[in-house]
């Protein structure tokens, strides 16, 4: 071994330790997010995307990009019933009881949560400020429903 191949090694030491340690620190964030979920009262949460039959794109690509956001970071969650989404038309008759439940007065994504007993209804008007960067938008929004999963309403 030369002496710059010796020199070389307490940097490529200290860069695998950074590695190793990041990687640490991302499992246990992400054990302390599905314990927290986990130990969490809230019953359900639901994501609705409320929408007018006529919609134009930014209208659709909000709903696009909740679905998505649902189906990739909560699949888990969907699947059991403990995180609901869907799309719904505020003009048929048959989402009428869903519709004076959240009072959406326009196209809209709302996120209600069943906690001990009571539900609580709020309008996330921020996802329309993150639809031109698709990344942000969900990342943003798995933010939202994971805290709001975890009991987190603030």
């Amino acid at each position: 071994m030369n002496k710059r191949s010796i020199a070389n090694v307490p940097v490529l030491l200290l860069v695998l330790a950074s590695l190793l340690v990041a990687g640490c620190l991302t499992q246990v964030k992400t054990g302390e997010s599905a314990v927290n979920r986990s130990l969490s009262s809230v019953e359900k949460v639901e994501v609705y995307h409320f929408h007018a039959t006529r919609q134009c794109y930014s209208c659709i690509v909000l709903g696009q990009y909740a679905e998505e956001t649902a189906k990739t970071y909560f699949g888990q969650e969907l699947a059991s019933g403990k995180l609901v989404f869907g799309h719904i038309n505020v003009d048929l008759p048959e989402n009428r009881a869903i519709v004076e439940k959240y009072g959406p007065t326009g196209s809209s994504l709302w996120i209600g949560v069943y906690n001990k007993g009571e539900f609580s209804k709020e309008e996330n008007i921020r996802v329309w400020y993150k639809i031109g960067n698709k990344e942000e938008y969900m990342e943003y929004l798995r933010g939202v429903i994971e805290k709001r999963l975890a009991g987190d309403l603030s």
